[in-house]
């Protein structure tokens, strides 16, 4: 799976936050299931496009 995340830009949010190093990973995960998802419900409404309404 490739990183779909900026680990930068997590750290940034979260500065005031210490955010352990298996952290990265489980966010990658979830936002590679939320893009799945979404791509499924465009398929499931006849689109190619993906659009902000299938979060």
């Amino acid at each position: 799976m490739s990183d779909l995340i900026v680990k930068a830009a997590v750290k940034d949010e979260l500065s005031e936050h210490n955010v352990a190093a298996d952290f990265y990973d489980a966010l990658n995960e979830e936002v590679a299931e939320l893009l799945d998802d979404a791509a499924e419900r465009a398929e499931a409404n006849d689109r190619k496009t993906v659009q902000p309404r299938d979060l």
